[in-house]
């Protein structure tokens, strides 16, 4: 099951993206964060001919250094990537090569090459478990070490020519949009050494994109002829990257260490951003508003400052004080669904009628924004139950776990929504909907773990029936 992690401050909703591939992945969820992201690669998009809003963006809890593309329209960044970028080119070109990735369309063709060695790989196993049957134990072994030996080629040939492809599909972007791709070359030089590495050693980044020299050089070779090589970088977009790492580096890190790297001497925004958390963390209430009015003293007109106060209020028990905060980064960002649920929970949580009444709107909003915010469907079913409205309070919730991809709650919310919905109204078939899409996916799993409990089955027993 995968996790997700809270932020202390920032809005860090119970959202789950759907993919199978995010086992045990801890999702991190920040307003300002995600805006900054997609204003990266929206130009990017546009220039590889993707439809903007076709592809979701996450940002991964890990310290190691890694981004990855999902089902073909998800882009996760790995929260150590980010830190770990000496500036905004390097992420900025790990974005461009990301979206190499989608526009070429490598998911579906790599899960391609995975079959084709997998199918070479199984063959080997037979006709080497049939050698073995036949008392051919060394020929039998050597078939199998060899038949996975031409598999594991297979898919590293293929992995790294996509890669080189990628490579120069990234760059071509990078030009398109008049960014120098400086960034990504840096990036590749900082991450190649680690090729010498053990794999435990090794980042995933190192371990999925595998570099070498002659990658790097041609890469080079296309940079170096943009006329955009030596372009600045954008000042405004590295401003918001300084302050994004200096928040995560806050959030990340103890805070003695962060207090060590951002100093009270250091009056920067982004050092402001990183002691805010520091403080949170430390238990510092008093602190951590100093800290946060000084950055909204700064920029009164940034919602993410007023929304970092309001967090720090609510979780120190100043509900009442929270709400006129989040209420006032509300009005400044209208459209943010996370805002829009931090404003949402504290209203929820005073459980009161009238603020349940009045945070209702603000939750569908925040739904209809995000529909995969499950943490605002969660409060927005906790407000329908407190008002009554039980058959909203169950779409609500059938909508909260189907976010979640857990399809036998979502099966049983849902049905229980339609029993309580007249039939054919716009409730009813969006619950129905649900029901629909759960069964199919309750059906898909019980199928799925039949043919586990399948190949479950020892390899001594398919050799016996070999003989």
């Amino acid at each position: 099951m995968r996790t997700l992690i809270k932020l202390s401050l920032v809005i860090l909703v119970a959202v789950i993206v759907p993919s199978g591939t995010l086992r045990a992945q801890s999702i991190l969820r920040d307003a300002e964060t995600e805006r900054f992201l997609y204003d990266l690669t929206n130009p990017l998009f546009e220039a590889a001919g993707i439809e903007r809003n076709s592809v979701k963006i996450g940002l991964i809890y890990s310290k190691s250094i890694n981004a990855f593309v999902a089902g073909g329209q998800h882009m996760f960044v790995h929260s150590g990537l980010f830190t770990a970028a000496d500036n905004l080119g390097e992420l900025q070109g790990v974005l461009a090569h990301e979206t190499g990735h989608i526009a070429g369309g490598h998911y579906s063709r790599t899960k391609d090459a995975y079959e084709s060695a997998g199918m070479i790989s199984i063959l080997s196993m037979v006709l080497g478990a049939a050698a073995i049957a036949a008392g051919g134990g060394d020929a039998g072994i050597g078939m199998i070490m060899a038949g996975q030996s031409v598999a594991q080629g297979n898919v590293l040939a293929y992995s790294r020519t996509q890669e080189a492809v990628t490579d120069q599909a990234g760059a071509s972007y990078m030009e398109a949009i008049g960014v120098s791709g400086l960034g990504l070359i840096s990036f590749f030089e900082k991450l190649r050494n680690q090729e010498i590495l053990a794999q435990v050693r090794q980042d995933p980044y190192v371990r999925s994109h595998p570099l070498n020299r002659q990658r790097i050089l041609a890469l080079q070779k296309v940079v170096h002829a943009s006329p955009y090589v030596n372009t600045p970088l954008d000042p405004r977009l590295s401003e918001t990257f300084n302050r994004l790492k200096a928040k995560l580096r806050g959030y990340l890190d103890h805070p003695t260490v962060t207090l060590r790297n951002f100093p009270l001497s250091d009056t920067s925004i982004s050092a402001r951003y990183a002691r805010v958390y520091a403080y949170h963390k430390a238990l510092e209430w008093d602190l951590a508003l100093l800290e946060a009015d000084a950055l909204i003293a700064a920029e009164p007109n940034n919602p993410y400052f007023h929304e970092i106060k309001g967090q720090i209020l609510f979780e120190n028990g100043r509900v009442d004080d929270s709400i006129d905060v989040f209420q006032g980064a509300v009005r400044l960002a209208p459209h943010e669904p996370l805002i829009l649920t931090a404003f949402g929970q504290a209203l929820v949580s005073q459980e009161d009628r009238a603020k349940m009444a009045r945070a209702m709107p603000v939750l569908k909003q925040a739904t209809r924004l995000d529909r995969s915010n499950t943490f605002a469907w969660f409060n927005l079913a906790k407000a329908y139950s407190w008002l009554d409205m039980q058959a909203e309070a169950s779409l609500a919730t059938a909508e909260r776990y189907y976010s979640g991809g857990n399809a036998s709650q979502a099966l049983m919310h849902s049905q229980r929504a339609m029993a309580n919905f007249n039939t054919g109204s716009p409730e009813w078939l969006r619950a129905q909907d649900i029901a629909i899409l759960a069964r199919a996916a309750v059906d898909k799993q019980k199928k799925r773990s039949s043919r586990r409990r399948v190949s479950d089955t020892p390899h001594s027993l398919n050799i016996m029936k070999i003989q």
